[in-house]
């Protein structure tokens, strides 16, 4: 194999994988002109990638095979970052580091190959990580909307994994016995699963051996045998399992898929395709095209992958697609993608303290993610498979905002609900977002002063930092399902209400009291993540910890009308949230038209006279030449704006009071709210105004300037 054009995978790896292989003469080609076997044409594949390129090799391999890698994006927000500041605990496991594998040349130098690499302290934390991943994987069988496991042992596997070579090396040294030889090796060679991590979990637990003793020694027990011996060399434990797993089925005689025999139940998997990576062109990047090519599955899945760590994979997608366009280092890709630490970004400062450091990962990555550059902005859309920037809508803006959110919770102890990025708007993607590169220790020294850095530090940093500290949580729909707090001994009233009214709340309320908060969550962080401590409405620091509870009441829900505030450059101006401010009001009836006072109307003026019919009519916003002398194009421009940016508030005010009817009607026992010809009216205007909605993009892109 090593002698086809394209293969460079270490001869070490091959040796750990060849005992899997099935028919291993079938991937056989036409030998070189020394008469020496390659592998055949047909068995190989190239996969590129925005990463780079990599060769597989499609192989029939024995079922037990592979081993469940820890690094899958799909259980990374299972793993305490490398890219958290914060000092390590014993109870918070680090996502490992991955290195390219290399080996020394003749001339001094190093050269790569297509593996990976890994240091262990121990035999016993190596063992730990692989378990520790599979109960990551079990954890989200729940996002499945069938049962895998049963699926295998009904219809075998249907599609091949991807799985790549990797070197553990134990940093302590072995155990010896009585005549002084190790009790286990030094070092492991392993093939993990990039694609297909699910797959080989099930497989293995059908076989009744786990993914972490595939990697590091089956014992005998799980052989045949009796004891708790280990066999590490895989050709060895492999003949033996066979063996016991051909005598088992034949016991049976037939299969019966509901049968307690492992033998049985492994019918169908005891032969899998699978793609091995056995070469690459940029092998020290061999890591960053692996998982780019898993990564379309999490931003695009096929299954219900958790958003946290679709949003974390779909952010990593755009970081590698900027550094494979030369838009971005690898270094600093490295880091915002959280597989360095901060104190690598190029530049860090040194000395920062852990809220810095922080807040420097997390602003770079909202600049990565609503670029103002215009190759970054075409870059983010293609991967991201985004709407033209005339005809984008909520939920794409949404995404981003969630992918900002997820992988900047990485370097913090524990992810939040990524919902908690919700906070940016269409003109946010389309333009980009402008923020000041001003550290954060400047901005809260005189955000009690200075506008701008005030609005900043709300806009941009409160939601993440109250969202750390258990404080806000995005409201997810039903306050049944909301949190509470204890409150001096008594269950703290649970309140819903969205990050936007806690952000206008801090803005709305003692101007102190809110930036004394903001320092107060710093200092926190930079205390070794404490609880943080209440201030009072003056500024000064409290005794009690500070918790949900607490905020409601000193930063209440029902914040009054917002004080207008100077806009920064990029940086949205969060509308006022109307839906949050305390119960909605009653509604009279309407006939579906809208009530909107026009531009230059005030509450108080007179309503315009009955028509003939009785039916009041709809004031003109656009008064006739005749009335006004000229055209008013810039009113009519702020009208538009001002309208636009009240649909969404409106449609999220619907919401609520439906959601309100929903609780108020299951605690009065109350089956139906309204009456069949009321349900059907409201449902008439939904699809005509989604009508109109389409067409104002076009509309507006027609008066826009190229």
């Amino acid at each position: 194999m090593l002698r086809t054009p394209g293969v460079n995978v270490p001869r070490g790896a091959l040796s750990n994988i060849a005992p899997f292989i099935v028919e291993p003469s079938a991937l056989l080609g036409v030998a070189d002109a020394a008469g020496r076997p390659r592998l055949a044409d047909r068995a190989l594949r190239r996969i590129t990638t925005e990463a780079g390129d990599m060769t597989v090799v499609s192989v029939r391999m024995h079922g037990v095979g592979g081993v469940v890698w820890e690094n899958n994006e799909r259980i990374s927000s299972a793993w305490h970052s490398l890219a958290d500041p914060s000092e390590v605990t014993d109870e918070r496991r680090v996502l490992a580091r991955v290195h390219p594998w290399t080996e020394a040349t003749p001339e001094g130098g190093e050269e790569a190959f297509a593996a990976l690499r890994r240091s262990v302290a121990s035999r016993e934390e190596l063992i730990s990580d692989v378990r520790l991943a599979v109960d990551a994987l079990a954890k989200r069988v729940g996002h499945r909307p069938y049962d895998l496991k049963q699926d295998l042992i009904l219809n075998g596997q249907q599609e091949p994994g991807l799985y790549v070579a990797q070197h553990f090396r134990l940093e302590e040294p072995p155990l010896g016995d009585k005549e002084g030889q190790p009790l286990h090796p030094a070092e492991h060679w392993g093939w993990m699963a990039v694609r297909g991590n699910n797959r080989t979990k099930e497989r293995q637990e059908i076989y009744g051996v786990s993914s972490a003793e595939v990697l590091t020694g089956v014992p005998l027990k799980r052989l045949g045998g009796e004891g708790e011996t280990l066999v590490f060399d895989p050709h060895q434990w492999l003949t033996r399992l066979s063996e016991t797993l051909n005598r088992e089925f034949a016991a049976e005689g037939s299969w019966e898929p509901d049968s307690s025999c492992r033998a049985v139940r492994a019918r169908n998997v005891a032969v899998v395709e699978a793609q091995l990576v056995v070469g690459s062109t940029t092998p020290r990047r061999l890591y960053r095209i692996v998982q780019m090519s898993n990564r379309r599955d999490h931003v695009h899945p096929p299954l219900g992958f958790t958003q946290n760590d679709r949003s974390r994979a779909l952010a990593r997608s755009v970081l590698g697609a900027y550094v494979a366009a030369g838009q971005l280092d690898e270094k600093t890709a490295e880091v915002l993608s959280g597989a360095a630490p901060v104190t690598e970004l190029p530049g860090a400062p040194s000395g920062a303290t852990v809220s810095e450091l922080r807040d420097l990962r997390s602003m770079m990555l909202l600049r990565e993610l609503f670029p103002t550059d215009g190759a970054k902005r075409f870059i983010i859309r293609r991967v991201l498979s985004e709407s033209p920037p005339s005809q984008l809508t909520a939920p794409e803006v949404n995404q981003r905002a969630r992918a900002w959110s997820a992988l900047t919770s990485e370097s913090y102890p524990k992810a939040w609900n990524p919902r908690i990025g919700e906070v940016l708007q269409v003109s946010d993607v389309r333009t980009g977002v402008a923020i000041s590169k001003r550290p954060l220790r400047e901005l809260l020294a005189v955000a009690d002063t200075e506008e701008q850095a005030f609005e900043e530090l709300v806009s941009y940093r409160a939601a993440h930092w109250l969202a750390a500290f258990g404080i806000l949580e995005a409201d997810r729909g039903s306050l049944a399902g909301q949190k509470s707090d204890e409150d001096d001994g008594m269950e703290a009233t649970r309140v819903r209400r969205g990050v936007r009214n806690a952000l206008n709340a801090l803005r709305n309320n003692s101007r102190q009291q809110a930036v004394a908060l903001l320092r107060e969550l710093a200092l926190a962080m930079d205390e070794g993540d404490r609880k943080p401590r209440r201030v009072s409405s003056s500024g000064e620091q409290l005794y009690e910890p500070m918790n949900r509870a607490w905020f409601n009441r000193e930063f209440p829900k029902e914040t009054g009308k917002r004080v207008s505030r100077p806009r920064l450059p990029g940086a949205r101006t969060a509308p006022q949230d109307r839906a949050d401010h305390g119960a909605p009001k009653a509604v009279p009836p309407t006939t579906g038209r809208s009530e909107t006072l026009p531009p230059g109307r005030g509450a108080s003026d007179p309503a315009p006279p009955p028509a003939a019919d009785g039916v009041a009519e709809t004031p003109s916003l656009f008064p006739a030449p005749e009335e006004q002398g000229v055209h008013h194009l810039e009113q009519w421009a702020d009208e538009v704006r001002t309208r636009v940016s009240r649909l969404l508030d409106e449609t999220r005010q619907a919401r609520e009071v439906l959601d309100r009817m929903a609780d108020r009607a299951r605690e009065e026992n109350v089956r139906f709210v309204f009456s069949r010809g009321q349900a059907d009216e409201i449902a008439r205007e939904v699809p005509r105004t989604l009508r109109t909605l389409r067409e104002l993009p076009e509309l507006v892109e027609a008066l826009t300037e190229p």
